[in-house]
């Protein structure tokens, strides 16, 4: 087994550019948490069963290194610390010694996925896209570069995607990290034998590790490779053009670019699902998981990995997400940057259907002006009330915990309320609000400034959203749907656009007007973009901006929502129905302050009305708290429940 130091310590989705921070995921067993000397008893942390739903949507994940004689170790900690859903850092294709000669590693799976099933928990192992690193390839003659040199990606002008220590954190000094083509034939044979190879070992998942183009190093951010033998040669047989002729690199309005941008995201879009059915090929019920960092910005047009796309393929994903422009430690982040990863989030959840959405992101990196155990409870809060599943790791790290204590409390809680988190959320009566990934591909920055500011209105003005897609626009139920400056729309699109305005209901249209559909009762247009509009006011001044200011915006909707939430702007909220009883889900960001104050302002005085509703029973939640009942005070238009102060966040239900 390769226990070399870049084995143990490279863990990364990391982009060191100048246009990125470091994002790694790095692990060492030397800085990993200690393990008890007591060993408790193990627990059966298998969540209950639910109808369309698997073991992905319950995790509370831990992240371990792998080595030939840990196994009981790792399950033990896991069990220790409340983990469920262990993650293995084993990676055999992304070491050119181990995707070579895989068998001792192989092992090592094998026997922690039986430790694991042993205990009732799950387990899945880390593996690496499309990188691969040599240790020592300055002085060994065989690395993957001077073996397979027609393998590697390339820029338009031939420079290999080749890279020495220095390069990236993750890059010890004298190894060779490569990054190759998935055209590579004979390196793809390879790859899926050995994603084969794991599934067949037992363990519950493969976790793939940025399956990208290289596009995210220093000198490569613009290069929209690759342009090797292969891939051009792949991308000549689809389209007829030549890659390195016939585009105009970065120019969005030539349609030959707008055609490699499509095949660039979908090589990894088949990728992925090629890794799926193999793996599922020997092993039915293994899961496969890529990590990707874009989000619903730019970025994932850059490097290929849509998540819109590949959440069609995949059974989850786990996004190290930091919405383009924000902070990626939560000790960081101020309101905006709060609103605009719950936004992310919100967009993962319904690009999902019902698939799992893991986040791997930062609370804490040792600022000593902000406390950690604050940071991590943000962070877990903000992420939970949109629905997705929370992984602790400290800095940049994808193992151990800034605060163990703070992490078992945190996963405890989740534990007792897993039901009420993570079981399917069915829309009431929302607003929709339009992603369109054609938009996004091509005119990203416009298109994510209007949806993001769509989104934020919603959540701030308290009203139900959903966020509806090519996939689902079919089903989507609600009375008014919101275009933000949806440029870019297929005929399928078009027609059922068309079909959904015939039945009376109101199509909301900011910016350009695509549809072919006049001006109408069913139809307003907005030609200067109101979500635009209020992103560009709150990056100005958050604290003072009110949704109010888009007053004719919010009149334009029809929506008719039997639930009426009144309370601050600061309060994130979304509104679904959970178990058969509808939920309102409040995310606080009040007070917080970027590097200075990670504690909320409290909010008091919310108020939650059911129309129509006789007096019932209601529940309050709060964070990190337990179950409240609640009374409520019938009036001429439903029943109001007074709300008890909300610190950090908290979840309300109401029972006819």
């Amino acid at each position: 087994m390769d226990n070399s130091a870049s084995a143990l310590n490279s863990r990364k989705v990391c982009v060191p550019s100048t246009k990125h921070p470091p994002r790694s995921h790095w692990i060492a067993l030397l800085c990993a948490v200690p393990l008890l000397s007591i060993v408790m008893r193990a627990q059966n942390f298998e969540p209950k069963s639910h109808p369309n739903q698997n073991w992905t949507n319950y995790v509370r994940i831990g992240a371990y290194g792998l080595q030939s004689d840990n196994a009981d170790q790792i399950v033990k900690s896991a069990q220790q610390d409340g983990v469920f859903g262990i993650e293995v850092d084993n990676d055999i294709p992304g070491r050119y010694e181990s995707f070579n000669h895989p068998e001792e590693k192989l092992a090592a799976i094998r026997a922690v996925a039986t430790k694991a099933h042993a205990a009732g928990n799950k387990a899945f192992v880390y593996i690496a896209g499309t990188e691969c690193i040599t240790a020592n390839g300055d002085k060994t003659p065989h690395t993957l570069a001077k073996d397979h040199p027609d393998w590697l990606q390339r820029k338009i002008t031939g420079e290999a995607a080749i890279f020495g220590g220095g390069s990236a954190f993750w890059i010890a000094p004298g190894d060779e990290d490569v990054w190759v083509t998935p055209y590579a034939p004979e390196w793809r044979k390879i790859y899926m034998e050995r994603v084969k190879q794991i599934a067949s070992t037992g363990i519950d998942g493969i976790y793939v590790d940025i399956p990208y183009w290289m596009t995210h190093f220093d000198g490569w951010e613009d290069t929209w490779a690759s342009f090797d033998d292969y891939t051009v040669a792949a991308f000549r047989k689809q389209s007829g053009l030549d890659a390195g002729k016939d585009l105009k690199l970065g120019d969005f309005s030539d349609p030959n670019f707008r055609k490699w941008v499509a095949f660039r995201i979908q090589t990894f879009t088949d990728f992925m699902q090629e890794i799926d059915q193999t793996a599922k090929s020997v092993n039915p019920a293994i899961m496969t998981i890529p990590e990707i960092y874009p989000g619903v910005e730019e970025e994932a047009v850059r490097v290929g990995a849509d998540v819109y796309s590949l959440y069609h393929v995949v059974d989850a994903i786990a996004h190290e997400y930091e919405f383009g422009t924000g902070d990626h430690m939560a000790s960081s982040r101020n309101p905006l940057d709060w609103f605009s990863y719950q936004a992310g989030m919100h967009s993962f959840r319904a690009f999902a259907e019902g698939k799992a959405t893991w986040i791997l992101n930062y609370s804490w990196d040792g600022d000593k002006t902000v406390d950690r155990s604050e940071s991590m409870l943000n962070l877990a809060m903000s992420e939970i009330m949109a629905g997705a599943n929370f992984w602790d790791a400290p800095g940049h790290s994808m193992a151990g915990s800034n605060d163990l204590q703070t992490r078992r409390k945190i996963f405890s809680w989740i534990r007792s309320h897993e039901d009420t988190f993570y079981s399917p959320r069915t829309p009431i009566a929302p607003v929709g609000v339009y992603f369109s990934p054609l938009t996004r591909n091509l005119f990203a920055k416009d298109f994510v400034s209007s949806y993001r500011g769509i989104l934020i209105l919603l959540m701030q003005k308290h009203l139900e959203f959903q966020i509806v897609t090519p996939r689902t626009l079919s089903n989507f139920r609600g009375t008014s749907l919101v275009l933000p400056d949806a440029r870019v729309l297929d005929d399928t699109e078009k027609s059922l656009l068309r079909a959904f305005a015939a039945k009376g209901n109101r199509l909301i249209i900011t910016g350009e007007n695509q549809t072919g559909l006049p001006e109408s009762d069913a139809v307003r247009h907005f030609v200067k973009c109101p979500g635009k509009d209020y992103s560009a006011s709150l990056s100005k001044d958050f604290e003072t901006i009110s949704p109010d200011q888009e007053r004719e915006f919010f009149g334009a909707l029809s929506s008719q929502s039997a639930i009426r939430v009144t309370g601050s702007p600061f309060l994130a909220t979304s509104i679904a129905r959970v178990g058969g009883l509808p939920h309102v889900f409040f995310a606080n960001f009040a007070g917080l302050k970027g590097g200075s104050n990670p504690v909320q302002t409290a909010q008091t005085g919310v108020k939650v009305t059911i129309a129509g509703a006789s007096k019932g029973h209601g529940v309050f939640l709060p964070f990190m708290g337990s179950e409240q009942p609640i009374e409520g005070v019938v009036g001429d238009d439903g029943t109001t429940y007074t709300l008890p102060t909300i610190e950090k966040g908290a979840v309300f239900w109401y029972q006819p």
